[in-house]
């Protein structure tokens, strides 16, 4: 397949309607649901201490969780604790400390970070001064690259002054805007009340702090929202001209997730409304210049993300889709997921659990898994076919010591119905996900996924659309 063919996608609504249904998302393979309760922790520092004989020399990523927000958005489904009092952030800094000890203690020498995330919740309800202390924290502990990527969730209603030029200064070079939607009547539904023009004057600083890639979250399905809604929102962000855009389709499980509970089910629109609103987005996103790189995210051609497409260096990790190599990710906070070589370990959802664990002095740990050679293959699979829309069946037999078609038997025997209507081809060599398809890639994946194939089913996803 031609690079230029990756960036080529067709918007079929009534093929999407037919094949819409629940599914993960794949920020990993197996999901989080797949997790196992128990004691993760010494498989997590055996899996560290065999890092340090066979990559030593290998650059980690870092994801600091940081759950405070001053009010609650209705919509959200993130780890978060409402509160106004920032006091609560100093005592999170001070767990926060013991976890990175606890962690740069499993290292002969100071482990080279290439990739910082902040994320939440709202980092930037941290003051200028706590947020000071958390880089003092990380740049004690680990060594970060002259080109780290470094990027941050910000919320432009918390935002202090000389924030971003903290960050900035502390080597901060990307950043990502909720915004969800600019109509005042849709944001007094989910109570985030947001102007359009503190969005902008935080983009405008941000472009002159030297951030070079900025992405606005968008969610389509809200509750009081249209297609004209949808289009008014759209025309103004599409004059700020946002390097990323990422279009997240609103999930409403208020048996799940409690804040969702005050938002009114008669408020939110019908499917085909919702569709709708989908199809005006992506013929807008695309008629302005943007490149579709997979699932919910846009980017513009010049950037990182839209080259990585290209050049077949794209990934996806529990942030969605990245730039650089994949490599080993420590995350650090309430109910932050790590990986390290084929073991997953994720902390306390609950804070004072996660506090508890830190006064014992043993990481916070709850639940995880080690990945069998099965679950690298698929993980593998489904990596291709989201990040580059395909399988090369000869290039993955050699990566993985495998017979394609013997070992994937019975899901290339499923595949058949969604290539019968249109969404991939399918032959001896190669697995390509069609333009028409792209949209629909979750959906081609899940074919891969033995724990969906086995009826293992945990938790309650999404709709794909």
């Amino acid at each position: 397949m031609s690079n230029t063919s990756l960036t080529n996608v067709d918007f079929d609504p009534a093929l999407i309607a037919r094949h819409d249904r629940s599914g993960p998302r794949y920020t990993s393979y197996p999901t989080a649901d797949r997790f196992i309760e128990g004691n993760i922790a010494p498989i997590f520092l055996e899996a560290l201490q065999s890092r340090q004989v066979e990559r030593p020399d290998a650059d980690l990523s870092l994801y600091v969780h940081l759950p405070f927000c001053d009010t609650v958005c209705y919509y959200c489904a993130c780890n978060k604790v409402a509160t106004k009092d920032r006091s609560r952030a100093d005592t999170y800094l001070d767990y926060l400390a013991r976890e990175i000890w606890l962690v740069r203690k499993q290292f002969a020498n100071t482990p080279r970070v290439s990739q910082l995330h902040l994320g939440g919740g709202t980092p930037t309800f941290l003051t200028n001064e706590q947020l000071e202390r958390l880089m003092g924290l990380l740049k004690a502990s680990f060594a970060f690259a002259s080109d780290a990527e470094c990027s941050v969730e910000i919320d432009p209603r918390r935002l202090n002054e000389g924030t971003l030029a903290l960050l900035a200064h502390h080597g901060f070079n990307r950043m990502s805007i909720g915004v969800q939607d600019l109509d005042p009547e849709v944001q007094k539904a989910v109570n985030r009340i947001q102007p359009a023009e503190i969005t902008e004057e935080v983009m405008a600083e941000g472009r002159k702090l030297g951030y070079r890639s900025i992405n606005i979250d968008l969610i389509y399905g809200l509750p009081k929202q249209s297609v004209e809604t949808m289009r008014a929102t759209l025309g103004t962000v599409l004059t700020w001209r946002p390097d990323r855009i990422a279009l997240y389709s609103y999930a409403h499980l208020p048996d799940r997730f409690m804040p969702q509970r005050r938002i009114e089910s008669d408020d939110l629109p019908l499917p085909a409304q919702k569709l709708a609103m989908l199809k005006l987005a992506v013929t807008s996103l695309l008629a302005a210049g943007y490149v579709y790189i997979g699932m919910d995210h846009f980017a513009l051609p010049e950037d990182d993300l839209a080259k990585a497409l290209v050049d077949r260096t794209l990934q996806r990790n529990f942030q969605g889709y990245a730039t650089q190599a994949d490599c080993d990710l420590i995350a650090l906070g309430v109910s932050a997921i790590s990986r390290i070589g084929n073991v997953y370990a994720q902390n306390h959802r609950v804070l004072e659990e996660y506090y508890a664990a830190l006064d014992r002095q043993i990481l916070p740990l709850v639940k995880g898994l080690t990945m069998t050679m099965d679950d690298l293959i698929r993980r593998a699979a489904i990596h291709d076919l989201l990040c580059q829309s395909e399988i090369i069946v000869p290039v993955f037999e050699s990566q993985w010591g495998v017979e394609f078609a013997r070992y994937f038997a019975p899901e290339l025997e499923q595949l058949e119905s969604l290539a019968e209507d249109g969404l991939l081809e399918i032959s001896s060599d190669r697995i390509f996900i069609t333009p028409k398809g792209r949209f629909l890639a979750r959906i081609v994946a899940m074919r891969f996924d033995r724990y969906l194939r086995e009826a293992q089913t945990i938790a309650r996803y999404s709709k794909v659309i």
